[in-house]
């Protein structure tokens, strides 16, 4: 999971940027960059580490133009290496091209193959975004068209890609057909920005426009906005984690208030397993929503049990489970006055590993509750994610193997309640059929090695030239 913008603004880019990534910071802790065009040649900085250490004041000065990229790095492919960092950067027939991508592909071997093998092409990372880069460019060698590039990449590629390009002094960004990562439109007073969540408009004092739609192309210049269709899929495939965790609840993604889904949650989760308690307490910060939504519906009063140190990270995504384990006793403080003596519904989003959550309980247990009930905003999380989360095998998954009753007394809590899938499916504003609900139900958007799938029928409805997608097929695929 990462977190990409792309900015054109009269008046330069670099500390837009900033602003921008900075806002999305919780979309990737591991590597920060920013590429920038100042006329004619690319300026660019990137590092390891949040968007506040990687970047000064006089390094953002050194980035000049009025035309730029930015991306924050949650890897769940490439190895954590400085080649991986992002944007990648290229030049190609004297032009100046930078990509940054959130999503994951699900072909990239058969791609890397087709390069290295048939075309004797080298790669510089371990990344998705540089076989985007080459599929762009060699559609642009025989047509010149970035419609046709991204009419190839939408045909070539498999699996989730929200993607902002930069060539020279203008700006592309375009969406899988599913639209299964996020990607949205907005304003600026000097300019305009397309970004991965509307937090990052609102950070630049920006007015939000619109998703991006899926499937669709949009170039921003100095003169203006432009889109067309590419492609049309029958049904979306939406990242129901998205709205349940990943997102900023402040955000909209796909024309809804992530965190009125959150509430409406909670409301449900109250439906579905009403308990008599003492207080609602949320796990912060992605449980607040759920809880505020619990406590509305039960009339229970909502307290916060738990204190998080705003200067931690956020747990899920570090990139190792004791890391996880460790950052816990750290991040959130039990507020023992609520705690003790009290019968407390305990909010989450989401049990992954389960090992979280056991330490949770056990803190607040240790504060003095007496009782703690557990709700939970999604399902059981059953399968593993391919599009972009880091959920990687059904080994590190507890409810893949454990009934909610072990699971219960696993992390050892009185009670345990996940959401309905209908319910979530209901507090989305989304049909069933335009979310991507694989880690719960083990049914994919799309065609997956070895898993059940639902794939959605693609058309595609613009481009001037049609390359010969044969010879993109490897000589020997690794699926079959």
């Amino acid at each position: 999971m990462c977190g990409i913008v792309g900015i054109i603004d009269a008046g330069g880019v670099s500390f837009p940027l900033y602003y921008a990534l900075y806002a999305l910071q919780h979309r990737g802790q591991e590597s920060a960059g920013i590429t920038t065009f100042n006329g004619t040649q690319l300026c660019k900085y990137k590092g390891q580490g949040l968007v506040s250490e990687v970047f000064d004041a006089s390094i953002l000065s050194s980035l000049t133009g009025n035309v730029g990229v930015g991306h924050v790095r949650y890897p769940t492919t490439g190895a954590k290496i400085p080649e991986n960092v992002q944007p990648f950067n290229f030049t190609f027939q004297g032009k100046n091209i930078a990509v940054a991508h959130n999503g994951n592909l699900t072909n990239t071997v058969e791609l890397r193959n087709y390069f290295e093998e048939d075309r004797g092409q080298t790669f510089c990372t371990t990344t998705d975004t540089e076989l985007i880069g080459k599929v762009l460019v060699d559609e642009l060698r025989v047509s010149n068209s970035m419609t046709d590039a991204v009419l190839a990449c939408m045909k070539k590629l498999e699996g989730s890609y929200s993607v902002v390009v930069m060539i020279d002094d203008k700006l592309y960004a375009f969406r899988d057909p599913l639209g299964i990562r996020p990607l949205c439109l907005g304003k600026t007073p000097e300019g305009h920005i397309v970004c991965s969540e509307s937090v990052a408009i609102d950070a630049l004092n920006g007015e939000f426009i619109r998703d991006v739609n899926p499937g669709e192309l949009v170039t921003i210049t100095e003169s203006g906005v432009e889109s067309v269709q590419i492609a049309e899929a029958s049904s979306y495939g939406h990242c129901i984690f998205e709205y349940i965790y990943f997102a900023r609840a402040d955000s909209v993604i796909d024309g809804q208030l992530v965190y009125d889904v959150r509430r409406r949650i909670g409301n449900s989760l109250h439906l579905e397993a009403p308990i008599d308690a003492d207080i609602i307490s949320p796990v912060p910060d992605s449980g607040t929503a759920h809880a505020t939504g619990y406590s509305e519906s039960s009339g229970i009063p909502f307290r916060e049990g738990l204190i998080k140190n705003r200067y931690m990270g956020r747990t899920f995504i570090m990139p190792t489970q004791k890391m996880r384990e460790n950052a816990v006793r750290i991040k959130l403080n039990p507020v023992k006055k609520h705690l003790n003596g009290k019968s407390v519904v305990l909010v989450d989003d989401s049990i992954v590993r389960g090992t979280t959550s056991r330490r949770l309980v056990d803190l607040v247990r240790a504060a003095g509750a007496r009782a703690i009930h557990m709700r939970i905003g999604s399902p059981a999380i059953i399968a593993p994610c391919y599009l972009g989360v880091d959920m990687p095998t059904r080994e590190e998954l507890i409810a893949s193997k454990l009934s909610c009753d072990e699971v219960r007394d696993k992390i050892g809590a009185t009670t345990l309640h996940h959401i309905s899938i209908e319910s979530l499916i209901r507090a989305t504003g989304h049909n069933h059929d335009d979310l991507c609900l694989g880690c719960l139900t083990g049914e994919y958007p799309l065609c997956i090695k070895g898993e059940k799938s639902c794939p959605r029928h693609i058309d595609y409805i613009a481009g001037t030239y049609q390359s010969d997608l044969d010879e993109f097929k490897p000589k020997s695929n690794p699926k079959k």
